[in-house]
């Protein structure tokens, strides 16, 4: 009984934390990396026993995560020479830099002990600690109190996507565009559960974070981040789209090596054109197909299909685009509260569809764009562990990440053939 209330709670407690604010827009004062570093609070050099935290998370950030590193990255030669193609003065006074490479809040919440110069620190994630850096230190005080006072629910898998991808691949307010690109920045690429699994771990997910805190697995982990990605792209679309009436779209929503390749390396194909003639710059859709998977162990895969097929054709008309952004958003809703409803042994089921589904099409050479290919490797990797047969399929795997290792030398077919191995090496084993 007691299982089934806390699976209710952190049910709902996904809902009702829907529209939690990130902590840049929090409106709350930003105390400063400082605040958190004592040896008695965040700053401990080893983890201590007898609380219920580590207090060692300050020094794992500073020595291991480089997210520390962030704001140092703009004082680097390589950030000079971007700021000066962009025509900035300088990466590290500049807020388009500066909203992803440190806590770039406002003036007015920025304390006496705050520095721009931590990069991305504690409340960056954790949001600004005015209210809740004396009540989240006492043990009588519920998580749920604490995020009332302020702490942004990082544990939530939702608001954590919602959190990371705000940076990783940006939203209405911030972004990687082609502009920055252009000069020089790295494309960017996330995945939730996998970002997360690499992260330097502050935190252990013992009886009292089970008590307290939502907790899942890969898989979910996994299907969140990949909706949350969905509808931020989707957002993204709309905004820069429809609601613009600039000359050029922005470039960076759209597939780099569509253009990015040499004029006698020809990359269209009928699997990549789906439809559209020769040289037409595609969608960078690799979220999309990876949606398209999961809806496949849901009712929602053929309007899916149907909405993405026309949303793809419809980048020239505005309001048509706009009407199907609407629909595609209400797909994900439909394929969330699908995902919800799943006890942990269907979850199973599901999840070997949805590797199944992959394997299918990728076979097919629909992950014939590099960034697809990419989401599709860590997806088939983590499925496969959560599955239970990653034995069998060490070297598989292995194979996959090296076909994928450099963006620049991918190659759609023997990716493809790779899948085909899988799957049929599958087949044989049911």
């Amino acid at each position: 009984m007691r299982l089934f209330l806390l699976f209710i709670t952190n049910v709902l407690a996904l809902f009702v934390l829907h529209a939690a604010e990130l902590p840049q827009h929090d409106q709350q004062m930003h105390m400063g990396v400082a605040s958190c570093a004592a040896s008695m609070c965040h700053g401990s050099i080893i983890s201590r026993t007898g609380s219920n935290v580590l207090q060692n998370e300050y020094i794992i950030w500073s020595r291991e995560d480089a997210h520390a590193q962030a704001y140092q990255t703009l004082l680097s030669a390589q950030s000079k020479k971007i700021a000066d193609k962009l025509g900035l003065d300088h990466a590290a006074t500049a807020g388009v830099c500066l909203d992803c490479h440190s806590d770039n809040v406002a003036v007015e919440y920025q304390s006496k002990k705050f520095q721009i110069s931590d990069g991305v620190g504690c409340e960056s994630c954790h949001g600004g600690a005015e209210h809740y850096i004396s009540s989240h230190t006492d043990a009588k005080q519920s998580h749920q109190a604490n995020i009332a006072h302020g702490l942004y629910p990082t544990d939530q898998p939702q608001q954590r996507a919602k959190l990371c991808l705000s940076c990783h691949l940006g939203n209405k307010d911030k972004q990687a565009t082609h502009d920055i690109m252009g000069a020089g920045h790295p494309r960017l690429s996330f995945e939730l559960d996998t970002f997360g699994i690499l992260q330097p771990l502050h935190y252990v997910i013992d009886a009292d974070y089970k008590r307290k805190k939502w907790v899942g697995d890969s898989y979910i982990t996994w299907i969140y981040g990949q909706l949350a990605a969905n509808r931020q792209t989707l957002n993204t679309l709309e905004d820069k789209l429809v609601n613009t009436n600039t000359l050029f779209p922005e470039l960076s929503l759209f597939d780099c090596y569509a253009c990015h390749h040499l004029m006698s390396d020809l990359k269209w194909t009928e699997v990549k054109g789906k439809g559209a003639k020769p040289g037409t710059v595609r969608l960078n859709d690799g979220h999309f197909k990876m949606l398209i998977a999961i809806a496949a162990s849901t009712q929602a895969l053929t309007p899916l299909h149907q909405h993405l097929s026309v949303m793809r054709n419809s980048l020239h008309d505005k309001a048509q685009l706009s009407t199907v952004i609407t629909k595609l958003l209400a797909d994900i809703k439909t394929i969330e509260e699908a995902i919800t409803k799943l006890t942990l042994a269907q979850r199973k089921l599901s999840a070997s569809l949805i590797l199944s589904k992959i394997l299918t099409i990728g076979s097919k050479d629909e992950f014939s764009d590099y960034i697809a290919a990419e989401q599709a490797v860590m997806a088939i990797d983590l499925l496969i562990d959560y599955i239970g047969i990653s034995k069998r399929y060490q070297q598989d795997i292995a194979d996959l990440f090296d076909i994928v290792n450099h963006d620049e030398k991918y190659n759609s077919l023997l990716f493809a053939e790779k899948l085909r191995e899988i799957n049929n090496k599958m087949a044989l084993q049911k």
